[in-house]
């Protein structure tokens, strides 16, 4: 960082202000977390400079002897942690991954089931902004609008409808468990291939507190980042019949040469998530969301499914008399960090559903906080929600300094400190 700072003080400033935003507030997003010091310091490494297009053993440049090391362990490490037969860990994100499946298993026109944005559905699942919707004609399974939860009735006679090439189990905001055996059982039926997007819960698998869609789907897709805490990427593990087509339609259909500093952080994410201690850290994840989760209709909040099996929570904030926009603006202002998500069976926006607030265990329980603290948490969202944002913001920073996530380092704030944003003043992003 010194020679950083003496080098470029503009963006030194930067990464130090964010080290400052993560410690004054409590980061409740459900797709983030904070990885370890070694994942960092992977990411830092000189393995960044090198370029290394193809596979170990098989690059398009030379000097790749050291990469092709530590792909191997990584490859290796995926596949030893998950069970699975072939693993691909160059996807540069989980978005990357889910091409790089359709690219491998499907033809543009193929017909594709997948769970509707409006009910959850991530835009590489059929999205009109998205090459997925572009490319391919999808047909979106919904959830039921009473009990939010996925209707597998429908699902079947979806299929058996459309009689697609694929389907696709997973979401962005499904707080429970999908039943990976029925989804099998449907494509089967319908002689479609299953894809999981396991993006959320492939941390959780990992932990040993949530089912394996490994030995259920033909290719699963995943993220690096989440609650599995590693650098922000992508990767495929699949049955070994479609390895080949899974690594030629990573590399070269869909990308070039592998950013080799994180997939290296990637083999070390992986193997602190074959520890003990990580196992331990998954569950305090979930029983920290089930904590947050039963604390939140004490606040007014109305949440999805009646709880969470997993680390996230997917709350309609109407009955506080806002929206999602709103809702993630004033909690901004407190310190609070979250996302908006659709809620299915509301009526007041285009698709047939609201838009609610989506929150999250994983970073909260790195920082090393327990079902005390979801407790209190629950409470400063209700109080932040109501627009009492003055009152929680000094709380939030004071929870937030008692748990800091990278204690060993030294505070350092920038040279303008960071402020959260105003409620009034602050623009929701646009985009799915």
């Amino acid at each position: 960082m010194a020679a950083l700072r003496r080098q470029d003080p503009e963006i030194a400033g930067i990464l130090l202000g964010e080290l400052d935003r993560v410690g004054c507030g409590l980061q409740l997003i459900a797709a983030e977390n904070f990885t370890s010091r070694a994942v960092l310091a992977a990411l830092g490494s000189p393995l960044g400079n090198k370029y290394a297009e193809g596979y170990p053993g098989a690059r398009h440049h030379g000097g790749c002897e050291l990469v092709d090391a530590a792909e191997r362990i990584a490859v290796d490490r995926a596949k030893a942690l998950f069970g699975a037969e072939h693993a691909n860990v160059q996807p540069h994100s989980g978005s990357s991954a889910v091409l790089a499946a359709y690219a491998a298993l499907l033809r543009p026109g193929d017909t594709v089931l997948a769970m509707g944005l409006a009910h959850g559905g991530h835009m590489t699942h059929g999205s009109a902004a998205n090459f997925s919707g572009r490319w391919f004609d999808f047909v979106g399974y919904g959830v039921d609008p009473a009990t939010g939860l996925i209707d597998y009735d429908q699902v079947r006679d979806l299929a058996r409808a459309h009689r697609p090439k694929a389907i696709v189990c997973g979401s962005i905001c499904y707080p429970r468990h999908p039943d990976y055996a029925a989804f099998r059982e449907i494509a089967d039926e319908v002689d479609a291939l299953l894809i999981a997007d396991a993006a959320h819960p492939i941390g959780l698998v990992a932990g040993g507190v949530a089912p394996s869609p490994v030995r259920h789907a033909d290719v699963v897709c995943a993220t690096t980042h989440k609650v599995l805490r590693g650098p922000r990427g992508g990767m495929i593990l699949c049955r070994a019949e479609f390895a080949d087509q899974v690594d030629r339609a990573v590399f070269p259909f869909c990308q070039g040469g592998a950013q080799m500093h994180a997939v290296a952080a990637k083999a070390v994410a992986f193997g602190e998530a074959a520890s003990p201690a990580f196992r331990g850290y998954a569950r305090q994840v979930v029983a920290n969301a089930r904590a947050l989760a039963a604390a939140l209709p004490e606040e007014g909040l109305e949440v999805a499914t009646g709880g969470t099996d997993t680390h996230l929570i997917t709350a309609d904030v109407r009955p506080l008399g806002v929206d999602g926009h709103l809702a993630r603006s004033r909690c901004a202002a407190a310190g609070l960090v979250l996302d908006t998500c659709v809620v299915p069976g509301g009526t007041t926006v285009a698709g047939g559903c609201v838009q609610g607030i989506r929150l999250g265990t994983a970073a909260v329980t790195t920082q090393g906080m327990a079902e005390p603290e979801m407790a209190r948490i629950a409470v400063l969202l209700g109080a932040a929600l109501r627009g009492e944002d003055g009152a929680v913001r000094g709380e939030a920073a004071r929870l937030a300094a008692r748990f800091p996530p990278y204690p060993a380092l030294p505070a350092a704030a920038p040279a303008a400190p960071y402020a959260p944003p105003d409620a009034a003043s602050h623009t929701a992003p646009s985009g799915p």
